[in-house]
């Protein structure tokens, strides 16, 4: 492992090698010539040096718009530096020791590309949200227990969340919010659910949730609301039925489900194919809500039985429904008497006699 001294002249000589490189560069002209001395960003590649820690850099950090730290042994970022990469649109950091990231990397607003992964992260710092241009993010191979609860209300541009190979149990309802998605990689976690609500995904067309074995249990009705999905990777976690919804998923071009105890769909329709799993799936949705039969009208025993003195129009030709008409009208009065009070028990309401009629 070579020396501190002899890192921060490796690290002085590339900053240099850089700047002046860029200020050799070529000025291009069509019809006008722009001059761009001042205005010029660059990209800074401090990877694969083992650093243990970063030097104070010859360049202002204000002109760097990439800069790659990966592949080194940093185990923390100065605040003070990242607040001031005040134009960087993408940033790797990946392969380091970082336990956490510095809270200042909410003030990367131009920040399109975050590369995090392969480090030894617990959780990402909630000023995270702040990054509204962020459009990538790939916080893959750490210890991430959980994400910022609130992370998918700001991050509007983002288009691939990555977090395989993590401690998630759940994520957050918020990300759900994140319309722009394109691409989630949750893979290699411990998820115990997906969030509800999955329809508001429009955009996305990759959903991974594959090896968390023997957590996941259910897929959400809403996964198959996912009207842009593309392909859907569920194998080896336990669930035993995939949800009828996913019958209407019709862009759907590939679906694995291999080392699930699946029972529905049964075995021999997968082996019929994808379009065969959606006939199945959709037929059933379809038949679990047919209109339950219709209920017979209680007047019709009443007049089977003799009991109600009418007599009934039935199938009239021009699709009428049932009506009956009383042959007499006797006063309610009458009846209301210790002699005929019996005649409204339910036994003789029931029962052949007809005892409406004189």
């Amino acid at each position: 492992m070579m020396c501190e001294e002899q890192q921060q002249q490796q690290v002085m000589m590339r900053m240099v090698e850089l700047d002046n490189n860029n200020k050799k560069g070529d000025e291009r002209s069509s019809g006008r010539r722009f001059i761009e001395d001042e205005e010029r960003l660059n990209i800074v590649d401090l990877s694969g040096m083992s650093l243990d820690s970063l030097p104070k850099p010859s360049l202002n950090l204000t002109t760097i718009c990439k800069l790659n730290l990966s592949n080194n042994n940093l185990q923390s970022i100065p605040e003070s530096l990242t607040a001031r990469l005040l134009n960087v649109v993408a940033l790797d950091v990946h392969s380091n020791q970082l336990k956490f990231l510095p809270n200042s990397i909410g003030c990367l607003s131009k920040l399109k590309t975050l590369n995090v992964s392969g480090n030894l992260l617990q959780s990402l710092p909630k000023t995270i949200e702040n990054c509204r241009s962020l459009e990538e993010l790939n916080a893959n191979f750490n210890k991430l227990t959980k994400l910022p609860e609130t992370i998918g209300f700001e991050l509007i541009n983002l288009k691939k969340l990555a977090v395989n190979s993590n401690k998630l149990i759940f994520l957050p309802r918020s990300i759900t919010h994140l319309t722009s998605l394109r691409v989630l990689d949750a893979r290699l976690n411990c998820l115990r659910a997906l969030p509800e609500d999955l329809e508001n995904l429009i955009n996305l067309q990759i959903l991974n949730v594959s090896q968390n074995f023997q957590y996941l249990q259910n897929l959400p009705y809403s996964i198959g609301l996912l009207i842009s999905l593309l392909e859907l990777d569920v194998s080896y976690n336990k669930i035993t039925a995939l949800p009828d919804s996913m019958g209407c998923m019709k862009k759907l071009q590939k679906l694995s489900v291999e080392g699930n105890p699946l029972v529905s769909p049964p075995a021999e329709v997968f082996e019929q194919g994808l379009h065969a799993v959606k006939g199945y799936l959709s037929e059933k949705m379809n038949g679990g809500h047919k209109s339950p039969p219709k209920k017979k009208s209680w007047v019709g025993k009443l007049v089977k039985y003799g009991t109600f003195s009418g007599y009934s129009l039935r199938g009239t030709s021009n699709g009428e429904r049932e009506g009956f008409f009383i042959s007499e009208y006797r006063s309610i009065d009458g009846l209301a008497s210790p002699r005929h009070i019996g005649m409204f028990s339910p036994r003789r309401l029931f029962s052949p006699g007809r005892y409406f009629t004189r």
